[in-house]
């Protein structure tokens, strides 16, 4: 029994809507579904903690569900980070060897990833992830593993993901609080990106848009590196709080609405429809045009492609995304998204379903579980990884990169 606890991986996500608990079984022949709990998500806004008491109390829910199902206690877990405290950067270092070509060997090659690292950060921030992008010697661009090879000078490409030091132990406290102890903490779109995203599309450039209820975050692949990621300060709550506002209607009711009848590109929507609207208070629901709901939530989401443009054009990414963009996430199921947003970034745009479970049920396979199921897969790869090679830098070094670029 304890080596099929020892077998087993769990990840939590804890979003704005809801939290996700997933658990699997690693086998030989890949991942297995063992269960599942979800939970109201209470006690959090755009992946920051805003109340622990409320916070805590969802994720004990959601494990003890997913307990419940499985039959076995839930101990550690990975854990999904993700909201407007995360920002990426590039950065690069590098070592000279004199005027003689030398072979690199793990502690260059530690050194050189060192350098690139050590920018100043303010107190208040920690890398979440340095990610090498690639390595150059003597100028020669492009490689993977330099271990073994000759140079007089070793380059390095990163990226590195920084997130607020007090928003990311807040959340791992909230998990510990509710019993479950955080192997490691994974940026949510990287996670989302291994469910979501083919290798063709890593390699030729692509962006994967992880839409949330409080925030998008963004990660841009290019050669199968991380080249950009972003978080937008929009999410499928905002939707919501529109129609809420514009129809002046209860947010049940509005979240009721645009999951029902809504559509983010108003030529979409036949003319004559009719839709039934409740009314704050004591008043009589009414009778208005489905256009009218599209017409509230259509300038929302130009308004969120447009940022996410603007963001992508800022540091020159979206003339990366050759292969376009991929849209994930419970607020990327909005009817009319994916027009709207080939419409702003003129670029192909598809809504990515995520890569199933062994004997996952089907409630599972949407664009919401991206996230958790995503850092299933990532949790895998990272195990496999120190198992085969737990001590050689240059093994670890291709996992890193595997988890990129696979």
């Amino acid at each position: 029994m304890a080596n099929q606890y020892e077998n087993l991986i769990t990840a939590i996500d804890v979003g704005s809507a809801k939290t996700c608990v997933v658990v699997a079984e690693s086998t030989d022949q890949g991942l297995r579904y063992r269960g599942h709990g979800l939970a109201e998500s209470r006690g959090s806004r755009k992946g920051v903690i805003v109340d622990l008491e409320k916070a805590v109390a969802s994720i004990q829910k959601a494990v003890e569900r997913a307990e419940d199902v499985t039959g076995v206690p839930i101990e550690r877990a990975l854990l999904g980070v993700a909201g407007s405290h995360v920002r990426g950067m590039n950065s690069h270092g590098g070592l000279s060897f004199g005027n003689r070509a030398r072979e690199i060997a793990g502690e260059e090659i530690r050194s050189a990833v060192d350098k690139a690292r050590t920018i100043p950060l303010p107190a208040d921030r920690e890398v979440l992830h340095l990610l090498p992008q690639e390595f150059i010697l003597d100028e020669q661009c492009g490689v993977h593993d330099p271990l073994g090879m000759m140079a007089m000078r070793l380059e390095v490409r990163v990226h590195m993901i920084t997130a607020g030091a007090g928003a990311t132990q807040n959340v791992v406290s909230a998990v510990n609080r509710a019993g479950v102890h955080v192997d490691d903490t994974v940026f949510e779109p990287l996670a989302a990106a291994d469910s979501s995203l083919r290798a063709d599309e890593r390699e030729l450039g692509v962006c994967l848009a992880d839409m949330g209820a409080g925030s998008t975050s963004l990660i841009v692949f290019h050669e199968g590196a991380v080249a950009h990621t972003g978080v937008l300060p929009v999410g499928g709550d905002h939707f919501t709080s529109d129609l809420s506002m514009g129809l002046c209607t209860p947010v049940t009711a509005a979240e009721r609405v645009k999951k029902m009848y809504g559509n983010a590109a108003v030529t979409l929507i036949p003319e004559g429809n009719e839709v039934e609207i409740p009314s704050v208070g004591d008043r009589p629901s009414r009778l208005i045009s489905q256009r009218m709901v599209g017409e509230i939530l259509e300038p929302r989401a130009r308004e969120l492609f447009e940022m996410m443009r603007d963001n992508l054009r800022h540091t020159g990414a979206l003339d990366l995304c050759a292969a376009g963009i991929v849209l994930t996430g419970g607020a990327s199921r909005l009817p009319g998204l994916v027009d709207i947003a080939e419409c702003v970034l003129r670029r192909s745009v598809r809504l990515s379903w995520p890569l199933p479970l062994a004997k996952m049920p089907s409630t599972l396979a949407e664009p919401e579980y991206a996230t958790v199921l995503g850092l299933m897969f990532y949790g895998q790869r990272a195990r496999m990884a120190r198992g085969n090679h737990e001590e050689r830098w240059s093994s670890k070094l291709k996992a890193i990169f595997a988890k990129i670029s696979a």
